[in-house]
């Protein structure tokens, strides 16, 4: 394999996988007698890449502890949401102490 080298203000670009090639690879592991580094050897990607995706599906599967796919699009859609709430009552806040000033004068 070629090796990349990535000069200090040059930022590697992020490689994208299928959902269909993530769910190969994990199969290569858990159900095809391949270690973590083997599979990752043979389908050119790293070995903590695959890692990742091998423990999350035994989240997924219940095999592990942690937060399953499900859970943890959830737990982003609820910060996401936790912040803008927050932005929006800060901005309550704001125009409150300023109506409170405005009336008073």
């Amino acid at each position: 394999m070629e090796s990349v080298r990535v000069t200090e203000g040059q930022r590697r670009t992020r490689r994208k996988f299928s959902a269909e090639f993530k769910r190969d690879a994990v199969e290569l592991v858990l159900t095809g007698g391949k270690s973590v580094a083997e599979a990752a050897r043979d389908l050119g990607i790293y070995d903590s890449t695959l890692g990742n995706w091998v423990k999350q599906a035994r989240i997924d599967r219940g095999q592990q502890e942690g937060l399953s796919t499900s859970e943890r699009t959830r737990l982003a859609e609820l910060e996401q949401e936790n912040a803008k709430l927050r932005m929006e009552r800060d901005l309550l806040k704001r125009a409150t102490a300023f109506w409170v000033r405005e009336s008073t004068e």
